[in-house]
């Protein structure tokens, strides 16, 4: 099985370094040097990392096969994984982006939309539930507003607090009430 681990962003200097969006857990065990990602697209791949080093908050990789700014240019966008044999279905440390991308969100037995992505960030995971009308709401990805995730059945099941679901269509009608006022 894959487990998608980061995102490659822009080149970082002239020796072919790149900024990756992390999207695991233990950064410092999965990028290390000498580790080889299987990467999509595959014809950017396999990448095999030769330094690891962090600019602030923005982790850095270097790649042996990547070794100029115009290489590393290539590589904006492509996803990296790992190939591992240690996701336990039934582990409930945690869920993967591709175990939730494509989840009913109801509230109750109200659909209200469906997970098109899991935002990884420092302080909390958020989820991007895409609405029946096209917009996109982030919910806070912990017990209190999501208690059930049930990947068998397909779905979400969330307890979002009053307004959450109604804070882009108050943004939205905003401009509007305030030239008619």
């Amino acid at each position: 099985m894959q487990l998608q681990v980061a995102r490659i962003g822009k080149p970082h200097g002239i020796r072919g370094e790149v900024t990756v969006q992390v999207l695991t857990d233990a950064p410092e065990d999965r990028f290390v040097p000498g580790t080889e990602f299987v990467v999509e697209p595959a014809a950017s791949g396999p990448l095999t990392v030769s330094s690891a080093r962090w600019n602030k908050d923005i982790l850095l990789l270097g790649f042996e096969e990547v070794t100029d700014r115009n290489q590393a240019e290539t590589l904006r966008g492509a996803r990296l994984f790992v190939e591992t044999e240690e996701l336990d279905e039934d582990d409930d440390e945690g869920w993967y982006e591709h175990e939730l991308v494509g989840l009913e969100a109801r509230v109750g037995s109200q659909v209200v939309g469906k997970v098109t992505a899991l935002n990884t960030l420092p302080v909390q995971d958020l989820l991007v539930v895409t609405t029946p009308d096209g917009d996109e709401i982030l919910i806070p990805f912990v017990e209190q507003i999501v208690p059930e995730v049930n990947v068998e059945e397909g779905f979400i099941l969330l307890t979002p607090p009053d307004g959450l679901f109604d804070i882009n269509t108050a943004e939205a009608a905003a401009p509007e009430a305030e030239g008619s006022a």
